[in-house]
């Protein structure tokens, strides 16, 4: 056979799938999320918003609803579905309490959601900036709600005491997937930790709304998820949030389902029978999703 016989094969990557319809998003915009980007920028904070390439940014800023991300940008744990950078974390900036008060009150936010990177490093300091960014948001905006998505502190109690000290209209700690899966999807944390850690919140602070959020699609079936819902309500969790796991790239771990619309509906109906306050359960739903919504409906007697 002659070289000009020879058959020339050119390679073409393959296009990544198509988004189901219902994944799919409007490009964030809108003068409330121009203003809150520019303030962040401004004041040297940093939203999980951003840093979690969360796909409903644009709709929860222009409700004048935001997620600041607390203790920097840099995370001391690697875990596997997260898109927070890895690292070895800088001191704790303890000014920065007073930062994300000022953006709260100059946005006028009606609803703020304050979280965190994990500070393995040093815990006691990570809760005292929890509790002083909550009482910096008192002071300066009386009328925000204030939500705390907090770590695990390594389980240590006197840190979940401090948070609950500052008195915060809701304490979020999220479960994430099935206890199958932590040790591939979350580095570092333990499930009976988490379950622990939204028992003791409720024991210590009976009259604050705590909260929990999973993903699916990591490779869970939906009997372990069931089990998981049980396990919540055992704990008295008021809030529950379900939403689709989305690669945030090549090197995070793979999605290994995407589950339909009706699928979350199952899952809400079975939790609300479970007993939680409010469920929160469809593909795009994050931990802050609509999370003025969720706080007023867990008020209600159920």
């Amino acid at each position: 056979m002659t070289a000009s016989e020879l058959v020339q094969i050119q390679t073409v990557s393959a296009k990544p799938a198509p988004k189901p319809h219902w994944l799919r998003t409007k490009a964030p915009m809108g003068e409330q999320y121009h203003e809150l980007k520019k303030l962040a920028r401004g004041l040297n904070l940093h939203t999980v918003c951003e840093s979690a390439q969360c796909p409903n940014i644009g709709e929860c800023w222009n409700h004048h609803t935001a997620t600041f991300m607390l203790l920097g940008d840099v995370c001391t744990r690697r875990c596997g579905f997260c898109a927070v950078p890895k690292g070895r974390p800088g001191p704790i900036d303890f000014d920065e309490p007073r930062r994300v008060a000022e953006a709260v009150a100059r946005l006028r936010l009606k609803f703020a959601v304050v979280t965190s990177v994990n500070r393995d490093d040093d815990n006691i300091g990570g809760a005292r900036v929890f509790a002083e960014t909550i009482r910096e948001i008192r002071r300066l905006q009386p009328d925000c709600s204030v939500e705390v998505l907090i770590p695990d502190f390594q389980g240590r109690e006197d840190c979940l005491q401090m948070v609950l000290d500052a008195k915060p209209d809701i304490l979020n700690h999220n479960t994430e997937t099935v206890p199958r899966l932590y040790r591939v999807a979350r580095s570092g944390a333990r499930y009976e930790r988490t379950l622990n850690l939204l028992s003791r919140a409720k024991e210590l602070s009976p009259g604050t709304i705590t909260k929990t959020g999973i993903m699916v699609g990591l490779g869970e079936d939906m009997e372990e998820l069931l089990q998981v819902c049980r396990d919540l309500a055992a704990r008295k969790v008021d809030i529950l949030t379900i939403g689709q796991y989305l690669a945030p790239s090549r090197n995070h771990l793979p999605i290994k389902r995407m589950y339909p619309p009706e699928d979350f509906a199952f899952l809400k109906q079975e939790a609300l029978k479970m007993g939680f306050r409010h469920v929160e359960s469809g593909p795009l739903v994050r931990s802050s999703y609509h999370a003025h919504e969720q706080a007023e409906s867990s008020k209600k007697t159920p």
